[in-house]
């Protein structure tokens, strides 16, 4: 937790509150649906919630009324971590597996968020359009950005990044980008949080123009 607080001091008694919260839960919830490594449960804010919170820290604030959906979310990331950071944004967690989006929303449900809705389900079947989609290394690039520009808002959001596909990624993703009609502009998380753990990870951002 001293992790996040590094890099987020403003957080406020209730945003601490939630954050602190997640360990136990998240702990809980991992002993009967593994939705996290259990190697790597012990590393939940620097490996998992930190991570998320990467693209908090590249899009900046954020409009009241910001909508994002968060795809393959698992048991909540990036979505509930953002969720916590935007309480003036709605999100839309989606997951095909249907037991590990329930751990999201029981996490979801206990720390109190009123900004996040759920769908089990594949991405395909959800016709609702978004400021932003963000994920976590769930599918490559080109097929994730073919995926959801029908869910990309054409309204502008009054943001400092226009609409488009924000993403967690990591390596080389030359060939993953192939093909894709829009730009695609990478950030090394390295830059953002001085952590060794993400020296080869990304933030990856697509405007869908």
């Amino acid at each position: 937790m001293q992790t996040i607080k590094k890099y987020f001091p403003n957080l406020t008694q209730l945003q601490t509150m939630q954050f602190e919260q997640l360990d136990q839960l998240y702990n809980h919830w991992n002993a009967a649906i593994n939705v996290i490594s259990r190697k790597d449960i012990q590393n939940l804010y620097p490996n998992h919630v930190l991570h998320s919170l990467a693209l908090a820290e590249f899009l900046g604030p954020l409009e009241t009324g910001t909508t994002l959906m968060d795809i393959g979310t698992g048991g909540g990331f990036p979505g509930i971590p953002l969720a916590i950071v935007y309480p003036q944004c709605r999100f839309h967690l989606i997951d095909r597996i249907g037991k590990k989006l329930r751990v999201a929303s029981e996490v979801a449900k206990e720390i109190g968020l009123k900004n996040v809705t759920f769908q089990h389900g594949d991405v395909g079947e959800c016709r609702e359009k978004f400021n932003y989609v963000v994920s976590r290394a769930v599918m490559p690039l080109y097929d994730l950005v073919r995926l959801v520009t029908k869910n990309i808002s054409q309204r502008d959001g009054g943001n400092t990044y226009a609409n488009g596909v924000v993403v967690l990624k990591g390596g080389d993703l030359t060939e993953e980008s192939k093909g894709i009609r829009f730009p695609v502009i990478e950030y090394n998380i390295n830059e953002l949080f001085a952590e060794p753990q993400f020296e080869t990870k990304k933030v990856v951002y697509v405007p869908i123009k």
